[in-house]
């Protein structure tokens, strides 16, 4: 993949994509991460494309400044943890502690980093959990489970039953995240999204409809979370 980069008040980083499947040039602003990307057909020059950009570039700035402001992982922010925001704050433990309504940290010189695997351990914990629960009630084995910090999918699963999951998914509520383990192992019984695979999830999870609805809605907000210092 090759890249481009407008000029500008801030510049703007384009990936340039090129696919034999593309017919013309599409343009796609990503809603987790803000990543702009311009697919284009083989044939397609780099002068061809950066004219392009160039016209489009009032729009691509229009959907950038339409997206969630990226919220930073530090104390005094209100970070979502199991579906319900708590105010991070630092005391004099060691180890971090939930509460009703703040999330206690040590005082370190890297919070985010210290939450972020905070959140990492708590997602394993629970997903490790809800997947061997579903798992055993449709009698297929889960091969390995592994978290990944994804933007494009809330998880996965391959052909040889392992399974992948974002560990974001501690951020949601825990119905969301049980939601989205009975997703990915219903996929160790059909590796598709058909009639039967629905039914699959129906049988693990007869309520999914409104967790799937919620993740859809609300999903991208847990995205702009940022947890570097």
């Amino acid at each position: 993949m090759e890249e481009a980069r407008l000029p500008g008040d801030p510049p703007l980083t384009v990936t340039l994509r090129r696919t034999a499947r593309a017919r013309r040039m599409t343009l796609r602003v990503g809603g987790n991460d803000g990543r702009v990307t311009l697919s284009i057909p083989h044939r397609t020059s780099r002068v061809e494309a950066l004219a392009f950009l160039s016209q489009k570039e009032p729009w691509i700035r229009g959907q950038l400044a339409g997206l969630p402001a990226v919220q930073r992982a530090v104390p005094g922010a209100n970070l979502p943890v199991a579906g319900r925001e708590r105010q991070i704050a630092t005391g004099p433990d060691r180890s971090i502690r939930l509460l009703a309504d703040a999330l206690v940290i040590p005082d370190v010189p890297r919070p985010g980093a210290r939450i972020a695997g905070w959140l990492k351990e708590t997602a394993r914990r629970e997903l490790d959990a809800a997947t061997a629960r579903h798992a055993r009630e449709i009698g297929r084995p889960v091969a390995r489970l592994t978290l990944r910090d994804t933007r494009s999918r809330w998880g996965s699963c391959t052909e040889d039953g392992r399974l992948m999951f974002s560990w974001r998914l501690a951020m949601a509520p825990p119905e969301v995240l049980d939601y989205v383990a009975a997703h990915e192992v219903a996929h160790l019984a059909e590796m598709n999204h058909s009639p039967a695979f629905w039914a699959t999830v129906a049988q693990l999870m007869p309520d999914y409809a409104p967790r799937r609805t919620w993740l859809r809605r609300h999903g991208t907000a847990l995205m702009r979370w940022r947890f570097e210092d």
